[in-house]
């Protein structure tokens, strides 16, 4: 135990970082725990969608931990491989080192269960103190420490370190004695440019690319999505790993450019440095796009909070209702006058109209129902029917209309031609409207979405029974009454409450919504998801700045015997920095640059994903994109001029 404490001690410029990152994740783990199963969050109106959020970022980064506490460990390991083949030759045995390597995680686990905990349970009144805010919720007094979030925190990170410790022993117990003293020298021979793996790289994320900038649909965009990510972090490691050394080495064969001083040696050692440290850079590179994503999307979604209950709700206050007789349409008008009435207000911009709607599968002009089919591909199309006279009524025109012919408003998608055909069933397109004042549920469907006015009725009827015949159970149309309110909340919420109950009263099916009373779900929900943004962000950014310091390291320890070198063979120090500065910035600021191109290829397709969450206020995304990458760029250059001294000064 003595020799374990020493150890820490001694190597306490690498194992301090580590130490720092294991509490940190202890505390954010804890406290998305606590905020999952606090008892103040029940006092929420959508108190369960809140706690399945938290819990699922929860799980994010009890995942993230395991990963990274392995990858920061394994680098520990590594650098102290030779003291532990020192250890052998002295005379330990191995179980004697594996002894030693025991004792040190236990008291690794102990500092940072100890710390974490203590930290977590501190912090945590000042995170619900946090989300409340977010959401826009009252801010609750009392103190409580849930046990399981307790348990579960102290479960997870015990198993971690107890396979921490398992791997680390295994590694020195496999290995011989004279392998762990030169485990410090390994990766010093010279790589290998592996075409294959470059040809693979860039072919994955040329696909990523690819997939990002065709995909058109949102609703095709949610699975696309994950493909394209899977493809740009094979093809993003491939070329640090590969492709970089390739070019490197391609660089190498071009003699007149090559042979140059301010090249030839930049080239040769960067070829040696991508070989160390390219699953480093990927790493950062995967890292930082991933927290500038996640901030800028939650980011814009919390800030365009107003913009998305307008596309949610385009009428203050909507009344829907399905299968509804002619008689029922009357009476649900009479309830909806009668409760405006009673509350007093005056509606503004009110549009009320009878329609049918389908779920078809488009293919080009065509249209058609196969209940069988799968609904989940990028041909699904919404289509909403009104008559004429709905809308000259809302629009206050006077169109007329033939049998078969039919206004055309797109709201997403294409439909070629001057014919629309449901199965069979031929209607001829008069003309294609640029406006649509009428929007309904429609401006918040993400998959393809047209809007038709015919004549009458009985067209409705004729498209109907062409699409599907077997709807004639069906004795009704559907029902729309949406109007805006200019008057405070709570008037707005007890209007709808009334005309829930009325509405109710005439047809069982009717829906009443409203813009107010679903604003403290529009909080919970985003906010929530805002305030997890923040939170990941915070645990990625703490990864990379690890990530980035321990590279330091290895690089001042590589660098250091190199820089002694050029000296002897007639290289100036001062000239000997220059170059061996402008390698280090080359390399750091690589993955930096490669994650904003990665994000600058996948802005469409994160846009599309967007309309899925009813943000469609795309200059909003773009500005919150750009004051992101610009916040972390000047904290990523932080980064570097404090992890740069502690390169220097192993250097010197």
């Amino acid at each position: 135990m003595k020799l374990a404490v020493n150890n820490l001690i001694k190597n306490a410029k690498t194992y301090i970082p580590y130490l720092l990152t294991c509490i940190g994740a202890i505390i954010m783990f804890y406290n998305m725990r606590f905020l999952a199963v606090a008892k103040d969050i029940g006092a929420l109106s959508d108190s369960e969608t809140l706690r399945t959020i938290l819990a699922l970022a929860a799980g994010v980064i009890a995942v993230f931990s395991v990963i990274f506490l392995f990858y920061t460990n394994s680098f520990l390991i590594k650098r102290r491989k030779k003291e532990f083949g020192l250890f052998n030759v002295l005379g330990m045995e191995k179980k004697h080192v594996a002894r030693i390597m025991v004792w040190e995680t236990i008291i690794t686990a102990a500092l940072s269960l100890g710390a974490g905990l203590l930290g977590g349970i501190l912090l945590s009144k000042l995170m619900i103190l946090l989300l409340f805010r977010i959401i826009a919720f009252e801010v609750t007094f009392g103190f409580e420490i849930p046990v399981s979030a307790v348990v579960y925190t102290a479960a997870l990170f015990c198993g971690i370190f107890l396979m921490i410790i398992v791997y680390d022993v295994f590694q020195v117990m496999r290995s011989k004695p004279i392998e762990l003293l030169q485990a410090g020298s390994v990766g010093e021979k010279e790589p290998k440019a592996n075409w294959l793996l470059a040809a693979i790289g860039a072919a994955s994320l040329g696909s990523a690319y690819y997939i990002a900038l065709t995909t058109e649909s949102p609703l095709a965009a949610l699975p696309l999505f994950f493909v394209a990510v899977i493809l740009a972090i094979i093809g993003t490691y491939f070329l640090f790993t590969a492709g970089s050394i390739a070019l490197l080495k391609m660089l190498r064969k071009n003699k007149t450019y090559y042979y140059q001083a301010k090249h030839f040696i930049p080239i040769s050692g960067m070829i040696y440095r991508m070989k160390q440290h390219a699953a480093g850079l990927a790493n950062i590179c995967t890292l930082s796009t991933a927290v500038i994503i996640m901030l800028s999307t939650t980011i814009s979604m919390y800030v365009g909070m107003e913009d998305l209950l307008r596309t949610r709700y385009p009428r203050n206050i909507v009344v829907t209702a399905s299968s509804v007789s002619d008689e029922e349409a009357r009476r649900l008008d009479a309830a909806i006058e009668k409760e405006i009435e009673a509350a007093n207000i005056d509606p503004k911009n009110t549009i009320r109209y009878r329609s049918m709607s389908f779920v078809t599968l488009q293919d080009g002009a065509g249209f058609t129902v196969n209940r069988s089919a799968n609904y989940l591909g990028s041909n699904v199309a919404f289509v909403t029917l009104i008559t004429a006279d709905d809308y000259n009524r809302m629009e206050g025109k006077s169109v007329s209309l033939a049998g078969d012919e039919a206004l055309l408003y797109t709201v997403q998608g294409d439909i070629p031609g001057d014919t629309i055909s449901f199965n069979g069933f031929r209607l001829s397109i008069k003309e294609r409207l640029s406006t649509w004042g009428t929007d309904s549920k429609m401006s918040s469907i993400v998959a393809k979405s047209y809007c038709l006015v015919v004549d009458n009725t009985d067209t409705l009827w004729q498209v109907s029974n062409s699409l599907e015949p077997d709807r004639g159970d069906v004795d009704g149309l559907s029902y729309y009454y949406g109007f805006d309110v200019h008057g405070d909340k709570d008037v707005q919420v007890s209007l709808v409450g009334a005309l829930r109950q009325a509405a109710k009263e005439v047809n069982p099916n009717s829906y009443v919504e409203g813009a107010e009373s679903a604003r403290d779900s529009f909080f919970s929900l985003y906010g929530g998801l805002f305030f997890i943004g923040i939170f990941l962000g915070l645990l990625f950014i703490m990864a990379t700045v690890l990530i980035i310091y321990y590279k330091q390291i290895a690089e001042g320890y590589d660098d250091r015997a190199r820089f002694e070198i050029m000296q002897k063979v007639g290289m100036s120090r001062d000239e000997v920095k220059q170059t061996i500065k402008s390698q280090v910035l080359s390399v750091f600021f690589l993955p930096l640059v490669m994650a904003i191109i990665h994000i600058a290829f996948a802005f469409k397709v994160i846009t599309k994903l967007l309309e899925v969450l009813n943000l469609t206020n795309v200059r909003l995304y773009a500005g919150c994109t750009a004051a992101t990458i610009l916040v972390f760029a000047v904290f990523y250059v932080m980064v570097y001029a404090l992890t740069a001294r502690t390169y220097y000064s192993i250097v010197s």
